[in-house]
């Protein structure tokens, strides 16, 4: 059998070695910290809604009978070391009143660049804005599609940016079938963008991150716990595209995540900040979670 000379062997690998497509670094949600969030105030709990500022250090979250809750997180290091409560308020309707019965089904949470927010509601699915503390809705034009959503599936996610606002229901009606994304811009609703649906997790959080992609929170109940998901995309004028699965927790991991929000770091680094809606159970937690984005 005849044999390569050393050197030359040693070239042979080393350019098999070079032309070897690199191997691609995969982002992934790293857990930072988690706290359990307690509060004397009976309304507080069933939060389903979350925004958290661009320094990750002041929070507001939406529960889902018609409250919002405002108040700061305490940090050290990378971690968080505690959460304050600053004020619980009811979520107000269009006449300055607080929302009741059906119509207090408040479920997505976005800022809107300029101090007020906006705020979507699943039972009767529809979406408010806020120019700030203490006043009254103004509503957005509705969409011809959420009059046709499944009762107790409606306008579960809300996200935002500069140019429109994302609102997805939690279910799309089929197994097979992916989440429709509603898009509103310039006075006008589409639904050409769409969420692929995997396996039988159902949307309950959207934010636009500092990348500017599409973070989408999903659920899934097996009788014993929950189990999450976070998937991230481009977003694109007519498709979201390069999906990433950037954590999936195993079951009984964390509570009933229903809250999605990000922030980047003064270096740049995203972070996503989840919130688990304790359903006003003393059975279940209120949890605040928060990752990086990381590369392995």
């Amino acid at each position: 059998m005849s044999r390569l000379p050393r050197t030359c062997a040693a070239l042979t690998v080393a350019a098999l070695l070079a032309a070897a497509p690199a191997v691609r670094a995969e982002p992934r949600l790293q857990e930072l910290s988690r706290l359990v969030l307690r509060n004397a105030d009976a309304r507080f709990g069933g939060l389903s809604g979350l925004a958290v500022r661009s320094d990750g250090n002041a929070w507001m979250a939406l529960g889902d009978r018609g409250i919002l809750v405002r108040g700061a997180i305490l940090r050290e290091g990378e971690r968080m070391t505690g959460a304050t409560v600053e004020t619980i308020a009811p979520v107000l309707d269009t006449k300055g009143q607080p929302v009741t019965g059906q119509l207090a089904d408040s479920e997505g949470l976005t800022m809107d660049g300029s101090g007020g927010w906006y705020v979507s509601f699943e039972g009767r699915a529809r979406i408010w804005h806020y120019a700030g503390p203490g006043a009254p809705a103004t509503a957005v034009p509705p969409a011809a599609a959420f009059g046709r959503l499944q009762t107790n599936s409606g306008l579960e996610a809300l996200a935002g940016d500069a140019s429109a606002l994302y609102a997805i229901p939690e279910r799309s009606g089929k197994m097979e079938r992916p989440f429709p994304v509603y898009r509103f811009r310039d006075g006008t609703w589409d639904e050409v963008l769409k969420v692929p649906r995997r396996g039988a997790y159902l949307v309950t959080g959207a934010d636009i991150g500092p990348d500017g992609r599409l973070y989408v929170l999903e659920r899934d109940f097996a009788f014993i716990g929950f189990r999450s998901r976070v998937r991230s995309f481009m977003l694109g004028e007519d498709a979201l595209t390069d999906e990433r699965e950037l954590m999936e927790s195993s079951l009984g991991e964390y509570d009933n995540l229903e809250g999605i929000s990000t922030w980047a770091t003064a270096t740049g680094q995203v972070r996503v900040l989840l919130v688990a809606d304790d359903n006003l159970s003393l059975l279940q937690e209120t949890e605040l979670i928060e990752f990086a984005l990381v590369d392995e």
